[in-house]
């Protein structure tokens, strides 16, 4: 149902449902309207702007037209999914329900009544399963498209909704177990107040610059206080940027070269607020640094050979990742190490396990070469109907 290669011009309208009253508020989801979160969607797929749709005074564009609901909360892909849609008529069930959004390229007045009126039309029924992929490839995950009426008893649930399809699903386990809860009413604070992405992600810097200076000079208490905190914004700006559609490259960039570039710099400083000439924090300190950098350059060349990041390959390198030696797990060894009086030990318990997860990320290099070699498809687990 969609055209991906279409080039013919697209207008955009919305529509105000039969009953709706104008003078009611309008609920909001992070902060936005309906029509405010619609127009921002739109302006981020080069689409726009959105035109009021007045009965018998409205005539129909050339090209596609897509007509939109003013009580409703839509899910990005779907109204991407819209922009390259051939004609159809979205329900939420396909046999029943109100229609929740058109495409047409004849009959703009006709689609229009069918979504405000709920008036008759021959454009093909579909709903959103069928529109929108229930993979997420961007995030990594199973997660049908959605749709929500934009009424106040519906704004919990439908930021809930937003909020999770904003996460991605192959990530440490800290950030998907634990911080999802309060990072979710984070974001509604700072989504309500108006706080940018950016703002966050410069509080990120400078609480990650601290953690280099506080590990270095042995204060280690402070220091994990000031990282877990930096890692919980790492979770709170992207996830703020995606709920308020206010994603840019920059913000992208600095938020991901913040994500690969702080690491290294923490545990080199906690080895030396341990006394980098002690017995073997030396060697500790170029296994964990050394194995990060190596990591992460195992991971770049299976990327390149094989066109998909490694732990998307099989459901044992995705829940791998959850525990891999990365910047949260590490933390969680160091935060107990530190509880019980005894940080080098639990810097030593980074070390092991940095040098194990690197034996893991060869094997898994290897073991997908041997694979190709053998004329066996190398490709992500939920391509080939595994199960998640």
């Amino acid at each position: 149902m969609s055209n991906p290669t279409r080039v013919e011009p697209v207008s955009t309208w919305i529509v105000t449902p039969r009953g709706e009253a104008a003078e009611t508020p309008p609920a909001r989801v992070f902060g936005l309207s309906a029509g405010e979160r619609l127009e921002r969607t739109l302006a981020r797929h080069g689409s726009g702007p959105l035109r009021p749709w007045q009965p018998g005074r409205t005539e129909s564009a050339p090209g596609a037209s897509v007509v939109f609901r003013s009580d409703t909360f839509y899910d990005e892909r779907l109204v991407q999914a819209l922009l390259e849609a051939d004609d159809a008529l979205v329900f939420r069930e396909e046999n029943s329900g109100e229609a929740l959004a058109a495409c047409t390229h004849g009959d703009l007045d006709a689609a229009a009544r069918a979504l405000c009126e709920g008036g008759p039309s021959a454009l093909p029924r579909i709903t959103p399963e069928k529109l929108v992929p229930s993979y997420n490839s961007q995030l990594r995950k199973f997660d049908p498209a959605f749709v929500f009426a934009a009424e106040p008893d519906q704004v919990a649930e439908a930021e809930k909704r937003i909020f999770s399809a904003s996460y991605k699903g192959i990530t440490d386990f800290i950030t998907k177990h634990v911080f999802p809860a309060p990072a979710l009413a984070v974001v509604r604070v700072l989504a309500r107040w108006g706080i940018r992405p950016n703002t966050v992600t410069a509080i990120g810097y400078a609480l990650a610059a601290a953690v280099i200076w506080l590990f270095a000079r042995g204060d280690f208490g402070l220091g994990l206080l000031c990282a877990w905190t930096m890692t919980f914004l790492d979770t709170v700006d992207g996830k703020l940027a995606r709920v308020t559609l206010t994603s840019s490259r920059l913000g992208g960039f600095l938020d991901h070269a913040l994500d690969l570039v702080h690491p290294p710099f923490w545990w080199w400083a906690f080895a030396v607020g341990l006394g980098i000439g002690q017995p073997g924090i030396e060697l500790q300190m170029i296994l964990i640094v050394g194995g990060y950098v190596v990591g992460r350059i195992l991971e770049g060349i299976f990327l390149a050979a094989f066109g998909m990041e490694m732990f998307t390959w099989r459901p044992f390198d995705a829940f791998f990742r959850g525990i891999v030696a990365r910047r949260n797990p590490n933390l969680l060894l160091l935060t107990v190490g530190c509880v019980a009086l005894a940080p080098e030990l639990g810097y030593l318990a980074v070390a092991a396990w940095t040098v194990a997860c690197l034996g893991v990320a060869t094997v898994r290099v290897l073991q997908a070469s041997t694979a190709r070699l053998a004329g066996r498809p190398i490709r992500p687990w939920h391509e080939e109907g595994l199960e998640r």
